[in-house]
């Protein structure tokens, strides 16, 4: 399940599409297709081997021209709630991207021009989880014919669930897609909130078939809409078929739900596997109605991209209490020349698994971890750590109290030193729990990038611990009164159906400036062969 927290955005929202080129003679014009998907291709490397641009001559890098998407013209209620998330994609010489309320917009890549805008109408007036689209998915249909209309097609998910298909030359909906062009995916989820259920990334392409997940509202209740995962037919929207990441939370009662792959899938078309990157089962914090290690949620899924049968699993997290979703895309590389799938985590752990077999590449153990003194929760007594070092700081202690001031530092010092744990699987408590490195991650939907000739992986990674308080239900509204007038910056979950609320903040002063000294964000390279951070940049 996505982060709803509002503040701090690790994301900013930035309403215009700027590119950068060359102002230099003799460019190289790049291929068509170079980034043709969210993540260049549909192992998501998010690597190109254009040389055009180098450390020789970025320097000299100048604004070629900047398009203004006028998503949020007028201000509203949900367009303080928005983020501009979306990555272009270039595809058949055109430029594709979408706004925070799933507008689809083609524009000319060498002039910024627009060639067309398609608006699916959200009703802007509802109350929505998250504000936010990453991008669109393309598709040429190599059967029809070259004029024909939808030949080549541009998919989007939208916030108030629905798939949409349209033609990538005009913008129209495809007319034979669903129902005159949508699908409303809403169908089959046992929706309970409307608003909080959505698509918020691109949907994965497999030869015919376009394969979505989901986006579902943390922390509301133990039984959430059901996170499927779901493949239609990319001329005609016929569903092909459904998978259900937590199929053993049928005989509960309440059912628990979600475990939805809210991020970006990845594809293997070579082998026919689609690997589902899925979310903790619900709610996030509390796991009392949902005993067991939650099997497929908090994994990658490795299913058959042609029937959604399960091929392998591998879960990162047993029985989640700290909303520790695969939040990145599942990175497709070559590992020891063997085919391998690299998962990025929000604890900052790095797994390396055989694409074929899920099996570890590189050694993971399993350790004993904190227990829960919460009653009713009966904590999973190990967890998977990677021998890759971790990408963030996985502990935090009162000798780590930072501030501007001596008094902040001293005042940070005493919050951390006055809750439990400071350590990246110390559960949850209704005394309060330092949760490292929290929520928003480690490595979130930003996901990493491949470096195939270096054996590189570089992500952008937050540093933002959380601290964590879990809230008996009879205390609930004096609670709630006093987060109104003492905690600005905080989010409140009812967690309805268990015995407890769930209130979450990032560890900060009074100043909402982090207790942990900077950088709150880094970019870090790590070294597959070598198994070493080989470098890192803060960002902020």
């Amino acid at each position: 399940m996505e982060n709803q927290l509002a503040a701090p955005r690790i994301y900013r929202l930035i309403m215009k599409l700027t590119l950068i080129a060359l102002m230099l003679a003799g460019v190289v014009a790049q291929g068509a297709d170079d980034w043709s998907a969210y993540g260049r291709d549909a192992g998501g490397t998010r690597y190109s081997p254009l040389k055009q641009i180098h450390k020789g001559n970025v320097a000299s890098l100048n604004v070629a021209w900047t398009y203004h998407t006028h998503a949020l013209d007028p201000a509203s209620v949900l367009n303080a709630k928005a983020a501009f998330e979306a990555t272009p994609i270039l595809f058949e010489g055109n430029l594709y991207l979408s706004t925070p309320f799933d507008q689809v917009i083609s524009l000319d890549p060498a002039t910024g021009t627009e060639r067309w805008k398609y608006d699916p109408d959200v009703d802007r007036r509802s109350g929505y989880s998250e504000v936010s689209s990453r991008g669109v998915s393309a598709w040429a249909d190599t059967k029809a014919a070259p004029d024909a209309p939808c030949r080549s097609r541009i998919f989007v998910g939208t916030i108030d669930a629905r798939l949409i298909a349209l033609d990538a030359r005009t913008g129209k909906p495809c007319q034979d897609f669903g129902a005159h062009g949508a699908i409303d995916l809403t169908r089959d989820v046992t929706l309970r909130d409307r608003g909080d259920y959505q698509v918020t990334s691109p949907p994965a392409i497999v030869g015919d078939l376009v394969i979505t997940g989901s986006s579902i509202g943390d922390n509301r209740a133990v039984d959430l809409e059901r996170g499927v995962v779901r493949a239609f037919d990319t001329r005609t929207g016929k569903l092909r078929w459904s998978w259900d990441p937590i199929p053993w939370a049928e005989k509960q009662n309440p059912r628990t739900g979600a475990g939805n792959a809210w991020s970006v899938l990845s594809a293997d078309a070579e082998r026919g596997l689609i690997f589902i990157p899925t979310g903790s089962a619900s709610p996030d914090f509390y796991g009392g109605a949902r005993p067991g290690d939650n099997a497929h949620a908090n994994a990658v899924v490795a299913l058959c991209a042609a029937t959604g049968e399960i091929v392998w699993s591998f879960q990162v997290v047993h029985h989640d209490l700290w909303d520790y979703d695969v939040a990145s895309q599942p990175s497709l590389i070559q590992f020891h020349n063997r085919p391998a799938v690299a998962v990025t985590t929000k604890m900052g752990n790095v797994f390396v698994l055989d694409r074929e077999n899920g099996k570890p590449l590189h050694p993971v153990e399993e350790r004993p971890v904190p227990q829960s003194s919460v009653p009713g929760e009966k904590t999973w007594p190990t967890q998977p750590v990677s021998s890759f070092p971790p990408l963030v700081p996985q502990k935090v202690t009162p000798d780590d109290a930072w501030g501007l001031t001596p008094e902040e530092r001293d005042g940070c010092r005493e919050k951390i030193a006055a809750v439990h744990g400071g350590s990246i699987f110390t559960p949850p408590s209704l005394e309060g729990t330092i949760a490292v490195p929290g929520n928003v991650g480690g490595v979130n939907w930003g996901s990493a990038a491949i470096d195939p000739e270096r054996g590189l992986l570089v992500a952008n990674t937050n540093r933002l611990p959380f601290e964590l308080h879990l809230i008996p239900r009879e205390k609930l509204r004096d609670e709630e009164h006093r987060a109104k007038t003492n905690r600005l910056h905080g989010e409140f979950g009812p967690q309805r159906k268990t015995p407890y609320a769930i209130y979450r903040e990032p560890l900060w002063g009074p100043r909402q400036i982090p207790c942990t000294a900077p950088p709150w964000g880094a970019l870090v390279a790590l070294d597959l062969n070598a198994g070493k951070i080989r470098w890192e940049a803060p960002l902020g």
